[in-house]
């Protein structure tokens, strides 16, 4: 299947490519946050600094696209697949947060599984956008959004057996408020990396 794809301005493939950077690297610090938790640990600040260069990065985007005459792809799909990718930092970052403010005390496995989820999640996301911009990479795109669906149903099933043994016996009220708001955003996280995965589909098809 052809892809062909107007290359009238290649930095917006340079911003999404940065954007999909910001994904992976928030992942990591959070899996890394997870494997060595401390509620003031430097990697809270950490993931601060990426959520805030996402924004920057953002900005930039939807500054370009006001500026540009002819874009490499429809304008909607350009701010959409911005927006997304901005998302996916928003949440973790504010996962992150939420696990201190709730003075989270330990991690379990349960979080260290889904943490490794979104971070393939994550990878795949920036392979499908690296290669948005070469016409004949279409089947490889289409490969790696099919892992991302993949991994968000992993994603899914991670979280249902979380959740099971977080409310298995009689577990202290306050920890399953805790807990279950901490997985779910997780859980939202890697939806998102799905949602982006639609997004990079939607413009194939289109440009097809």
């Amino acid at each position: 299947m052809a892809f062909n794809l107007i290359p009238k301005e290649e930095k917006f493939f340079e911003l999404f490519d940065q954007q999909a950077a910001h994904n992976v690297e928030a992942a990591r610090v959070f899996q890394e946050l997870v494997k060595n938790w401390a509620a003031e640990s430097p990697l809270q600040r950490k993931l601060q600094d990426i959520e805030h260069e996402a924004d920057i990065t953002t900005h930039e985007i939807y500054d370009k696209l006001n500026r540009t005459f002819i874009t490499p792809f429809d304008r909607e799909d350009i701010h959409a697949l911005g927006s997304e990718l901005d998302d996916v930092v928003d949440i973790v970052q504010s996962v992150a947060s939420r696990m201190q403010l709730f003075h989270v005390e330990r991690v379990n496995e349960d979080l260290a599984v889904m943490a490794e989820i979104f971070l393939n999640a994550t990878e795949n996301v920036r392979k499908a956008v690296l290669e948005l911009k070469k016409s004949e990479k279409t089947r490889r795109i289409e490969d790696y959004c099919i892992e991302v669906n993949r991994l968000e149903n992993a994603g899914d099933r991670a979280l249902e057996q979380a959740l099971s043994r977080l409310f298995n016996g009689k577990p202290d009220p306050l920890e399953v408020i805790k807990w279950k708001e901490i997985y779910e955003g997780l859980e939202a996280a890697i939806d998102k990396c799905e949602d982006v995965a639609e997004t990079i589909q939607g413009i194939l098809v289109k440009n097809a």
